[in-house]
C-alpha cells in the first residue's frame, strides 16, 4: 500500500489530537498548546485544543514558537498561567531545525520562570530532541522543577501510551507508563502507514 497522502496526514493529526485533548490532558483546568508555525503541528494542536475544550469546557490557548520571538511567547504563556503546556513539535519542518527550535523554546521557558506540567509530543521525543536539550544545564535545571510527561505509541497493539518522565541529574531518562489509550482500527492503520509504511495484519482492509 502507498504511503499516506497529505490529506491523510492532516486527518491522522485530527485523530491523534482528539486522543490528546479528550483523554490525556482533560484533567487540567487550563492548558497552553505550543507549536511551530507549520501546517502539521498546527493541525494536531488545533484538534487537541478543540477536543479539550469540548470535553472540559475549560480554558486553552495556542502559542506559536517563532524562533525570532521566543522570549515574548514564553512571557505570554507565563501570564496565561496554564496548569499544563503541550509541546507539539514535529511536522514537516526538517527535524534538526525542529530540534533547535524545541531546545530554544525550553530555554525561553526557563528564562521566563515558567511553572507548569510539560507534555511532550512523541515525534520530538523519538527524534532525540529532549535528549539533546537536557545537555544544556539551564534546561536540565528548568525541567527538574516541573513535572514532565511524554506520549508514545505501541503501533503493533494500536495504543497510545501516556508516560511520566523522570530526568536524572546526568540527563538520563526513566519512563513510567501511567495510562494507555486504545485507538480505532482506522487510526492504527494510518499511524502504521505514516510512520512505518506498513499495514496491520489484524486490520481487515
Amino acid at each position: 500500500m502507498a504511503k499516506t497522502t497529505f490529506a491523510e496526514e492532516i486527518y491522522l493529526r485530527a485523530l491523534t489530537g482528539k486522543v490528546i485533548g479528550e483523554q490525556m490532558v482533560s484533567e487540567y483546568a487550563k492548558v497552553a498548546f505550543v507549536s511551530p508555525k507549520n501546517i502539521i503541528c498546527c493541525a494536531i494542536s488545533a484538534a487537541a485544543e478543540a477536543a479539550y475544550l469540548i470535553r472540559t469546557g475549560a480554558r486553552a490557548a495556542h502559542f506559536i514558537a517563532d524562533p525570532d520571538n521566543l522570549d515574548h511567547m514564553a512571557q505570554e504563556i507565563q501570564r496565561f498561567l496554564p496548569e499544563a503546556v503541550v509541546l507539539m513539535f514535529g511536522g514537516e519542518t526538517p527535524i534538526e531545525e525542529t530540534k533547535r527550535l524545541f531546545l530554544n523554546t525550553l530555554k525561553a521557558f526557563a528564562r521566563a520562570g515558567l511553572e507548569a506540567d510539560l507534555v511532550v509530543h512523541v515525534r520530538i521525543f523519538a527524534a532525540g530532541g529532549l535528549q539533546e536539550a537536557v545537555k544544556d544545564p539551564e534546561i536540565l535545571n528548568f525541567l527538574s522543577r516541573n513535572d514532565l510527561y511524554v506520549y508514545t505509541a505501541d503501533l503493533d497493539q494500536g495504543l497510545f501510551l501516556y508516560n511520566s518522565l523522570h530526568i536524572e541529574r546526568d540527563g538520563s531518562f526513566h519512563l513510567h507508563r501511567i495510562a494507555e489509550f486504545p485507538v480505532t482500527l482506522e487510526h492504527a492503520e494510518l499511524l502504521n502507514r505514516s510512520l512505518r509504511n506498513k499495514t496491520l495484519k489484524w486490520v481487515d482492509l
